[in-house]
């Protein structure tokens, strides 16, 4: 089942073409990273999920409910995170969650015991002092908390890790990790690192366009080159490999680099098979074959224009 799809989304402001024609559907109970470089269109996406911006034309449903423009019902399945949360400073996090339990009219009993589980969650049970005192990591900790508050079906979180330091950063990370059994997460960011950590699955915008979805295995498998790696145990037996009559054919490129070497193959016999019969046929054993996977940055790199 898809938590949220996207159909034929378009919005434009004047003559700044933001999106043009997404479509996109994120499964339940995943971590959904949501990629793309700055004014890419991922914050407008997310602000008319949540009913903040009205689409030219598409349609947006979250969890079967279509989203309307200002007056969308489809939010009380949704919590959303914004990349710079606000708080009101003189409170400590229990009395804000408090609060905000009861704009959302949950039941007393319910907020104290939601609030409790949440601050532990999030790492903040034992932080009485108010919030104007906070870090910018223990603030993005506390916003995860009141997004939780009212058990969405839906996190969004609008780059929650772009400020962060290291620690900061793997904390939410972590954080967001542990959620995706009870709520999906939409991720959105344009650190890539975080997204190969975390996501089940991606989608790349461009231009307004999703230029590439799918598993990241999916993906890596879509544009896997014919490259492998092997390593020797010393740079002369590499070079003693490269100097075989078989490698000088065409369609193969050989680099070395010491005890390593990559080899890329083009037409027939891609898959390497030939690598591993001509190793086994000069009794040549490396200490490492692999084929090279691309990186989701490289892959970023190839799409994003």
């Amino acid at each position: 089942m898809h938590v949220l799809e996207i159909k034929g989304l378009h919005k434009s402001f004047g003559k700044n073409h933001v999106l043009q024609g997404l479509d996109m559907a994120v499964p339940s109970n995943s971590v959904f990273g949501f990629v793309g470089k700055n004014g890419a269109g991922k914050t407008t996406t997310m602000k008319i999920i949540v009913g903040l911006l009205k689409a030219d034309r598409g349609t947006v449903t979250v969890c079967g409910e279509e989203v309307a423009y200002g007056h969308t019902k489809a939010n009380r399945h949704i919590g959303f995170l914004p990349d710079v949360p606000e708080f009101y400073g003189y409170m400590r996090p229990r009395e804000y969650l408090q609060l905000c339990g009861e704009i959302a009219g949950l039941p007393p009993r319910r907020i104290r015991e939601r609030s409790e589980e949440l601050l532990s969650l999030v790492g903040l049970s034992d932080v009485s002092r108010k919030i104007s005192g906070f870090s910018r990591g223990m603030k993005q900790r506390l916003g995860i908390a009141q997004a939780l508050l009212g058990e969405p079906r839906l996190l969004i979180c609008d780059e929650p890790t772009s400020a962060l330091d290291p620690v900061g950063r793997k904390q939410i990370l972590e954080i967001l990790a542990s959620i995706k059994g009870k709520t999906t997460v939409l991720f959105s960011t344009h650190i890539l690192s975080d997204v190969e950590r975390i996501c089940d699955r991606i989608a790349v915008l461009d231009g307004g366009r999703l230029v590439l979805s799918g598993t990241i295995g999916e993906i890596q498998k879509q544009y896997r080159s014919n490259s492998f790696s092997i390593r020797f145990a010393s740079a002369e037996q590499a070079a003693e490999f490269v100097s075989l009559p078989e490698l000088g054919q065409a369609g193969i490129t050989v680099a070395q680099a010491g005890e390593s070497l990559t080899i890329t193959l083009e037409g027939e016999n891609t898959h390497g098979q030939m690598l591993i019969d001509l190793l086994s046929a000069k009794q040549i054993t490396p200490e490492r074959f692999e084929v090279m996977e691309p990186t989701l940055e490289s892959l970023f790199t190839e799409v994003v224009q």
